[in-house]
Order: structure tokens, then C-alpha cells, then sequence
């Protein structure tokens, strides 16, 4: 018998192959996008792009800044069996709104096996800010190597020449694969794995800078911060005490840029900075 885990593999397969007549329908279908872009775009020479997009605050920007100073191929999202799809209703909307293809790619049969984090087990999603150990909790391993791996695959089949994502100087501390050394060995690696066949970058214009950079540059980008998703609880609104919900109002503070979110504890953050702050690890 074949374990369930596994039972996704032919479908998967039959999504590739029908995908690659798909991307091809909808780019063309999108071609005279209207969405602006920055008016110097063409004064250098602009990358085929591919941003990988969760919906989240920094991917959003991302794909803003990408659509504004390169060419914005399409948006890939992935349902990698995360405790809510909530964002994912808005990396559509990014797609929507900028006029180009949505690729949501199903991935759960493999993320069931990735097991042991908060964010795909019934295990307490917990609370304070991303500096603390307990966050690790968080980590689902190997998410962004195999996600990026997916892109690139797509990427050399439809003639990318970037593949962008939105790793940010505040993940190192706890998540090993948004790192400096992560990032330049992938792209080696993905330099020998399509040599002959395709040179594809790994575009990470945020990973040395921080969430707070990430709010000023959309908001240049004039991003709708409102329309992206942060929490890890996926209620009606951000709950204002996970890593995530801590590090977005953080963020806009730091960046002295209204925050247009709703939370359910808008005050719990300075708490948890001020704890980070005092083990000295924020």
C-alpha cells in the first residue's frame, strides 16, 4: 500500500505538466499590465523575475519592488500544510494587483512529513519576540530550500532570470535557511544543478537589512500594508503576540510609519522587546 504521504506524488506531477501550458496562457493574458512602475526602469537593463510570495508583509514588498524596478514574471505560493492559508488569499490579491499570474503549488503531502513546528502541528504557538529561543518552535525545516528549489525549476522552464524572496536580516537568528551563507550556497548550487540550461539569481535585495527597512521601502512602493498577513494564529485579525505579529508592529515603529493593521493586543509588543532586550538577545 502506498503510505498517504506519498499519495500526492502523481498529481504533483500531473500539476508540472499541465502548468507549463497554464504559465504560458495567463503571462500572455497579462502582458499589457497597467500597474505603474518606477520611470527609470528602463533606463537600466531589468531581470525576468519570479517572486515566491506568502502574502506576508515583506514578500508583498517584494513583489511591489520587483514590479517596479525589473519584470515581474508571476507570483508563486505555496500550501506547504501551514496551520492557516490565510495569507495566501492575499498574495492573490498582490497578483491581482499587479497584474501578473498566481501560482499556488500544494505541497502538503510532503510538509506532513516536515513535522515538529507550530506552524504545521497542533503544538501552542508562542508568544514574544523573535530573538527568543522559544521561537524555534517556528522553524519548519528545510521549507525555504525546497520552495526555492520549486521556483528555480519553474524559473528555468519559463525563461526566468531572477528568482526573488524575502529573507530579511531579522530571520538569521532563528531560521538557518534565510541566511547570508544559506543564500550564496544555494545559488551555487542551483549554478551547478541547471549549468548548460538556465543562469537564474537568487534575488535577496532584503537579507541584510531589517523589517523596518522592509516598511520603508513598500511604503516608497506605496504598498498597501493593510491587504498583507503576518500572524501565525490566522484569526480575524493579528493577535498581536506571536514572533511575527511582535516583529511587524516593531517594525513600523522603528520605522516611524503608521501601521494600518488591526491587533487584537497592540500593546504586548514593547513587553516583549523589552524582555528580548533585557536577556540581550534583541
Amino acid at each position: 500500500m502506498v503510505p498517504p504521504a506519498f499519495a500526492g506524488i502523481k498529481k504533483t506531477l500531473h500539476f508540472f505538466r499541465k502548468f507549463a501550458i497554464d504559465w504560458t496562457l495567463i503571462t500572455a493574458a497579462y502582458r499589457s499590465r497597467t500597474y505603474p512602475v518606477n520611470k527609470n526602469k528602463d533606463e537600466k537593463r531589468t531581470m525576468k523575475t519570479i517572486v515566491v510570495c506568502s502574502g506576508g508583509l515583506d514578500s508583498v514588498t517584494l513583489a511591489h519592488k520587483v514590479a517596479g524596478e525589473n519584470e515581474l514574471l508571476g507570483l508563486i505560493s505555496f500550501l506547504y500544510g501551514q496551520r492557516h492559508k490565510k495569507e495566501i488569499t492575499f498574495a492573490a490579491q498582490c497578483a491581482e494587483r499587479l497584474a501578473v499570474p498566481h501560482v499556488l503549488i500544494d505541497i502538503a503531502h510532503l510538509g506532513s512529513l516536515l513535522s515538529g513546528s507550530a506552524l504545521t502541528d497542533a503544538l501552542p504557538v508562542p508568544e514574544g519576540h523573535y530573538a527568543e529561543e522559544t521561537m524555534k518552535l517556528t522553524v519548519v525545516p528545510n521549507r525555504n530550500a525546497i520552495m526555492l528549489a520549486i521556483a528555480y525549476g519553474i524559473g528555468a522552464a519559463r525563461g526566468a532570470e531572477a528568482v526573488a524572496t524575502a529573507v530579511h536580516g531579522g530571520d538569521h537568528f532563528i531560521y538557518p535557511d534565510c541566511r547570508p551563507a544559506f543564500i550564496d550556497a544555494f545559488q551555487a548550487m542551483q549554478d551547478l544543478a541547471l549549468d548548460g540550461l538556465a543562469r537564474i539569481k537568487l534575488y535577496t535585495p532584503f537579507v541584510a537589512g531589517s523589517k523596518a527597512d522592509i516598511v520603508r521601502i513598500g511604503a516608497g512602493f506605496q504598498v498597501p500594508f493593510a491587504h498583507t498577513w503576518s500572524c501565525y494564529q490566522g484569526g480575524e485579525i493579528h493577535c498581536g503576540r506571536c514572533g511575527t505579529c511582535v516583529e511587524r508592529i516593531e517594525a513600523f515603529a522603528l520605522a516611524g510609519i503608521t501601521d494600518p493593521t488591526e491587533y487584537r493586543d497592540h500593546h504586548f509588543w514593547r513587553q516583549a522587546v523589552a524582555r528580548a532586550e533585557k536577556g540581550g538577545v534583541a
